[in-house]
C-alpha cells in the first residue's frame, strides 16, 4: 500500500475538522453518542475524501525501465 501524499493527509484533515465542528454546530447536541456518532462520521468522510484525492502523474506511472550500457552517451569536457 502506498504512503499517502501531503495532499491527501491535508484535505482529509480539514474534512475531518471542518465536519465535525459544522455538524457539531448544526445539530446542537449535548448527548455523548451523538458526538461520538457525529465524530465517527467526519472520520468516515476523512477518510473517503483522503482516497479520491488524485494521485500525481508521476507516481501512479511504473517505474522506468534502467538505460542498458550501450544507449548511453558518455559526455566530454
Amino acid at each position: 500500500m502506498p504512503r499517502p501524499t501531503a495532499a491527501q493527509l491535508a484535505y482529509g484533515s480539514c474534512t475531518v475538522i471542518f465536519s465535525t465542528l459544522a455538524m457539531l454546530l448544526l445539530s446542537q447536541t449535548s448527548s455523548g453518542l451523538g458526538i461520538v456518532v457525529i465524530a465517527l462520521a467526519a472520520l468516515a468522510l476523512g477518510l473517503l475524501v483522503a482516497w479520491t484525492v488524485p494521485v500525481p502523474a508521476a507516481r501512479a506511472q511504473a517505474p522506468a525501465e534502467p538505460v542498458a550500457d550501450e544507449e548511453r552517451v558518455p559526455t566530454s569536457l
